[in-house]
């Protein structure tokens, strides 16, 4: 081995300061140049090289200085050779140092661009709310989170994912060009990596929303970063607030285990399954929670009562407000409770959950008892269910969640047919098939984009008609077309045949949802917009999540959308109140209600208006239907 010399322990070190970055270098060249002038002008001072000039020794020190930083200043020199030969080494030296310095810092202002444009700077934010990782949804959840926001004088939304920082900025920027007040700040990084989540300020944030990646094992992924959250050394004392988003169920337990009571989890493959279980089987019912879940319109809020109602009733409730409609009680400590009884006390410290515009426009207040028209209230319908005929076509993981959950809605005897260009729906329906109660399960094995597999099945013989897209076999767009034509078609059949097809088309792009709506405004495009939708509810308000798990649970209370004539007298003025009164008598609460003459009007949102004024005029006309709260639908 050879023996380290001197020499290369001063290259040696000379290499490690070298490394040390911009400050370093320009440090060095100070120091250099400072031992160099000085050491000069002590030479010059000692060998009376300016005595001519009449020099001292600070005057010869800041004329060695300006001849560094300026070589021209040396023009004019006259005198000894030795002094002119010193300041002549004093202005290599300049010029040395003064091009080293601006190759340094340029370099150095460069590597700062750079980083920056890595997005590796921490976030200065507080009360913000941050994104980890990045999909398709990431555009919904920013605009509504934009939306939510547009009260506050100063809101943040950091966002971070293993992706370029510019390449995240630059699609944000293009798909969501209205930010209002809020900043949108993106970061690079892994939401694994604990030192990563330093960089976008987790102790501060108000809420983490925690997106589900398009990757083969995405429940892996959250629950990871669940992990480096919750598990985190340097966590703050107080609880965090985290929506998460997972889509296999079996991944639900260590999700909980995880989250413990500061993750909010949203399960999407069984809310879309809820939704579309819903919505097919109610035409209007999709515009309905559209309305509920975004921003742009009327949302549900928690409000304290006044002090008028503590002790009062629910039923009392429904009237108290004149432009906000109660629908149910939280009570401290319990799950929310969604169209109680109607004698269910309000005690102090209940808050009351309310739809209004926003969560300062919960005032009672109004005369809306005043103008009810009892006469106008007729006597409830007694209904009766019969079996019903679904036909899905097309398939994917949340189709058996589907199946599942249409069994709850739909009366025994009712049949289920399945056509789809896959050869394992039957494996894929194992663990459900044995729990159906009230239908039974016909597969088929068929392209739902050809038409005469879609002519041989005579649609006009079902009730309703669900396309599901091909998401685990295609890519987003690819799946988007075919459910498209499918639904072409349809629109085609049910033309030429006369027939009005109540059918449900799921979607995965939300740019693909007009070109689909274009076909027909009654269709509803379900998508992972719903989802979005949802995790920035829940977002803003944790306790929404309990809300709306009842809301789309089949026990308990759902929305329904009955004829108007039900409830009360077609082609009669009269208020809202009316209707709101007519439902509290069958211990239901009206949220609202659906105009068959802008059924076909997208500007009047189809037809759906939520949350009227009670006391507003209003006349019903025959095909007219009024959105409930309700237990059930029938």
């Amino acid at each position: 081995m050879r023996k380290v010399t001197i020499g290369d322990r001063v290259r040696y070190a000379f290499d490690n300061y070298m490394a040390r970055g911009t400050i370093a270098l320009v440090l060095g060249l100070f120091l250099v140049s400072t031992l160099v002038v000085l050491g000069i002008s002590f030479l010059v001072s000692l060998t009376g090289f300016a005595e001519e000039q009449g020099w001292d020794l600070p005057t010869i020190f800041w004329a060695a200085l300006l001849r560094t930083l300026d070589p021209g200043t040396m023009g004019g020199d006259t005198g000894q050779p030795g002094f002119l030969a010193s300041m002549l080494a004093i202005t290599f030296t300049g010029i040395f140092v003064i091009s080293a310095l601006i190759g340094i810092l340029n370099t150095g202002i460069e590597g700062k661009l750079s980083d920056l444009r890595k997005g590796r700077s921490r976030v200065i934010e507080s009360g913000h709310t941050v994104i980890l990782g990045w999909s398709q949804q990431i555009f919904t959840v920013l605009s509504e989170l934009v939306i939510a926001n547009a009260n506050q004088g100063r809101s943040a939304v950091v966002v971070m994912a293993d992706r370029d920082k510019v390449e995240m900025e630059d699609e944000i920027r293009a798909r969501v060009p209205r930010r209002g007040r809020t900043r949108i700040v993106c970061r690079s990084g892994n939401p694994v990596d604990v030192g990563d989540l330093a960089i976008v300020g987790i102790q501060e944030a108000r809420a983490i929303i925690l997106l589900s990646p398009d990757s083969p094992h995405p429940d892996a992924a959250v629950i990871k970063t669940m992990l480096a959250i919750t598990n985190n050394p340097k966590r703050r004392p107080e609880p965090y607030h985290v929506v998460a988003e997972i889509r296999d169920p079996a991944n639900l337990d260590i999700a909980r285990m995880v989250g413990r009571e500061e993750a909010q989890l949203i399960l999407v493959g069984d809310l879309i399954a809820r939704i579309i279980a819903q919505t097919c089987r109610q035409s209007g019912l999709s515009i309905v929670y559209t309305e509920l879940l975004d921003f742009d319109g009327d949302e549900i809020y928690m409000t304290s009562p006044p002090a008028e109602l503590v002790g009062r009733s629910f039923g009392d409730s429904l009237l108290a407000y004149d432009d906000s409609t109660v629908i149910g009680i939280l009570v401290a400590g319990e799950k929310p409770h969604l169209n109680p009884p109607m004698d269910t006390p309000i005690a102090t410290g209940d808050q009351l959950i309310a739809i209004s515009r926003d969560d300062d426009t919960i005032r009672p207040g109004g005369r809306a008892a005043e103008g009810i028209r009892h006469e106008l209230i007729v006597a409830p319908v007694k209904r009766q269910q019969a079996p019903e005929r679904t036909l899905i076509l097309g398939w994917n993981w949340r189709g058996p969640a589907i199946v599942r959950e249409l069994d709850a809605y739909v009366a025994a005897g009712s049949q289920i047919v399945i056509v789809a260009d896959l050869p394992d729906v039957e494996v894929s329906l194992g663990d459900v098939l044995p729990a159906l109660r009230n239908e039974a399960v016909d597969v088929r094995r068929g392209d739902t984009t050809d038409r005469k597999v879609l002519d041989a099945l005579e649609p006009a013989r079902f009730d309703r008609l669900i396309i599901l897209c091909y998401s685990d076999v295609l890519e987003p767009q690819h799946a988007d077309a075919r459910t498209l034509i499918t639904l072409l078609h349809l629109r085609e059949i049910a033309a030429t045949l006369g027939h009005d097809f109540s059918i449900v088309s799921e979607m995965l792009d939300i740019r693909n949802r007009a070109l689909a709506e274009v076909t027909r405004a009654d269709d509803f495009i379900v998508s992972d917009r719903m989802t979005s939708l949802l995790v920035s509810q829940v977002a803003e308000n944790r306790h929404l999540k309990a809300v709306f798990d009842d809301l789309f649970d089949p026990e308990g209370s759902e929305i329904y959308l009955r004829p108007a004539s039900e409830y009360v007298a077609t082609g009669q003025p009269m208020t809202f109140a009316t209707v709101v009164e007519a439902a509290r008598r069958r211990g239901e609460v009206a949220i609202g209600y659906r105009q068959k003459a802008f059924i076909e009007n997208a500007e009047h949102a189809y037809g759906v208006v939520l949350n009227p004024v009670k006391s507003a005029a209003i006349s019903f006309e025959p095909g007219d239907r009024v959105v409930v709260l309700a237990e059930d639908g029938f």
